[in-house]
């Protein structure tokens, strides 16, 4: 048992980076993806992978901001919406029949 086990080699999980890999434009290619493929990089396995991955990220990053800003605008509406609710609140304790700003003016157009 002992002799299979010193004629398997040992797996390396951390293999040492090799020197003629392009680190550098591997690198830039998670800040701007697009980089790394307008230089002589853009032949190199190695930077090939890591502008996929970068491009990967940005379209990640470009699908979450596009929700959070719509998020953001949702909670921006609704809370003109609670103001136009304490408006409207503020306009009936008084007694005044003034309509709402920006779509007092649609409610004319109920018949009932």
């Amino acid at each position: 048992m002992e002799s299979e086990q010193a004629q398997q080699a040992p797996v390396d999980v951390h293999p040492e980076p090799h020197k003629d890999k392009n680190t550098g434009m591997a690198v830039v290619a998670y800040i701007l993806f697009f980089v790394p493929l307008l230089t002589d990089a853009k032949n190199d396995p190695f930077v090939k992978y890591h502008v996929k991955q970068g491009l990967v990220l940005f379209l990640a990053w470009v699908g979450v901001s596009a929700v959070s800003m719509v998020i953001w605008m949702l909670s921006i509406l609704n809370l003109g919406l609670i103001i136009l609710l304490v408006l409207g609140i503020l306009n009936a304790v008084h007694g005044k029949e003034e309509p709402l700003p920006l779509i007092g003016q649609y409610a004319s157009h109920f018949k009932f």
